[in-house]
């Protein structure tokens, strides 16, 4: 299923345990944010997985701002 608002984001039980993935692939959005935060470029990510493009890695730094995007709630001390 095609996420509303991410069109290159899909869940699907049967894929990756239904972790969220770029759409028509195996490739889960975790792995793109981990090789990001490990300092590779979208142009690198997207050289060494040819089946994925820039605009992939960008779209899931898209969804990964929309899930982070949400109040924190603490408990008072």
């Amino acid at each position: 299923m095609i996420l509303t608002g991410f069109p290159r984001i899909a869940v699907d039980p049967a894929v990756c345990g239904g972790r969220p993935t770029l759409a028509g692939t195996r490739m889960r959005v975790t792995d793109v944010l981990e090789m990001l935060a490990g300092g590779a470029t979208a142009a690198q990510i997207a050289a060494d997985f040819p089946y994925i493009s820039e605009d992939d890695v960008r779209a899931v730094l898209a969804y990964a701002a929309g899930l982070a995007d949400h109040p924190v709630v603490l408990a008072a001390e």
